[in-house]
């Protein structure tokens, strides 16, 4: 279980909304999010490194870092390749250093439902309005779609 506490649920599988729960809630301090740049992955990180950094840009968490966690993230995947690919200065506590900041940057589906953040499928949508304008250039055209 760790010293996090245990993983909440879901918000569906909860028999009333967590907002209706009490005093558990506290308020929320809100700022304004940032346009961020992602950097290449640097070229010379261990191969692990860049998959879990190209993952994060990739994955839905990404739409809650700012350029501070995309530096720290960047600096991790610098420590990680020293990690990996040096065994002789892979300690316990460099690892679980490593681990303990990538949580922090909710790569695990488990941190993100810890900090009451769930990942949803996006849902299906109808046709966009540019599809539908190509496919129609298309059969005025006479191209088959």
């Amino acid at each position: 279980m760790g010293s996090r506490g245990p993983i909440p649920n879901r918000e569906e599988d909860l028999a009333r909304p967590r907002e209706r729960r009490g005093s558990e809630e506290q308020s929320v301090t809100k700022g304004v999010a940032r346009k961020v740049r992602w950097p290449k992955a640097d070229d010379e990180w261990h191969p692990l490194a860049k998959e879990i950094y190209n993952g994060c840009r990739l994955s839905g968490q990404a739409d809650f870092y700012q350029q501070s966690d995309i530096a720290l993230l960047r600096s991790l995947m610098d420590d990680l390749t020293v990690a990996k690919r040096n065994p002789a200065v892979r300690s316990g506590q460099l690892l679980q250093t490593l681990y303990s900041q990538l949580s922090n940057l909710l790569v695990a589906e488990g941190d993100r439902r810890r900090v009451r953040i769930e990942l949803t499928e996006p849902s299906a949508e109808e046709t966009s309005a540019e599809v539908i304008a190509i496919n129609a250039y298309q059969k005025a055209l006479g191209v088959a779609n």
